[in-house]
């Protein structure tokens, strides 16, 4: 019967290199990007706005003719903060009306709290270069992704989302994190 070997995690993961504005070499020596997308309120658009925004997402499909991960972090708002600020500001009041509007208020955001509907979402797309792994310099790689980068950037603004590669090397390794450790933290 053969031994298991223990390996470390850093042998373990993919990772060899992050670099910045979203960039990761992989031991493969391939590239990937990660990208942020800030999104806007879908819900808040008119019926027109909506056929809109689902036409110019297909159109984003449709451009991407390379591999993506798309990956949605959710994570539950903690409210506390916002409801002190509101009883502070009601202790000052004297009106009985608002007295009771922001009771009423604070309890709304308890609430939502309690039944884990006050949730923050980041969203974030990831692409890998297509080049040739061993073959790949790394100056083509990051221009072959910047492209790509672009393309996903331009298509999501069509449908009023903003696409960042603005992510320094301590954001990537919290979003690569938050990957790893979804189970634990939900």
């Amino acid at each position: 019967m053969q031994k298991e070997q223990n390996i470390s995690l850093q042998e373990w993961l993919p990772f060899e290199q992050i670099l910045d504005k979203g960039f990761i070499k992989l031991k493969c020596d391939n590239y990937i990007k990660i990208i942020k997308v800030i999104p806007i309120n879908y819900s808040l658009k008119s019926e027109l706005e909506k056929e809109g925004i689902l036409n110019s997402y297909k159109t984003f499909l449709k451009t991407c003719n390379f591999d993506i991960q798309i990956f949605i972090k959710s994570s539950k708002v903690d409210l506390s903060k916002q409801i002190l600020k509101i009883k502070e500001r009601v202790q000052e009041e004297h009106n009985l009306n608002l007295l009771k509007i922001s009771e009423n208020y604070i309890n709304f955001i308890k609430e939502l709290n309690n039944e884990k509907k006050s949730s923050s979402k980041n969203f974030y797309i990831i692409i890998k270069s297509d080049s040739n792994q061993k073959e790949t310099k790394k100056n083509i790689a990051i221009e072959e992704l910047n492209e790509n980068y672009l393309k996903i950037k331009e298509c999501l603004s069509r449908c009023g989302n903003i696409a960042t590669d603005e992510l320094d090397k301590q954001q990537i390794r919290q979003i690569l994190f938050e990957i790893f450790n979804e189970k634990k933290n939900n």
